[in-house]
């Protein structure tokens, strides 16, 4: 018998996107290191890699991350 019980982080209708296992739970119940959220609904975690690429997309084409001050001092190395 354990003496403490494993306590999930969370609370409930919290809603989470797994990468294991590409599906959405409500709760936690992967670990953190594998699960997008939380989302505040179930359709919302059904579109967290579409939210992610999307992200990303806007990241890698922002013009703060690509200024011309940063190009040149990485042509000068």
């Amino acid at each position: 018998m354990a003496l403490f019980k494993k306590r999930t982080v969370g609370k409930p209708g919290e809603w989470y996107y797994c990468l294991e296992h590409g599906k959405v739970e409500e709760g936690p119940e992967c670990p953190a290191k594998n699960r997008f959220g939380p989302y505040a609904s179930r359709t919302e975690a059904e579109h967290a890699m579409q939210t992610a690429r999307e992200r990303n997309l806007e990241w890698e084409n922002d013009p703060k991350w690509h200024d011309a001050s940063s190009a040149g001092r990485a042509d000068e190395d």
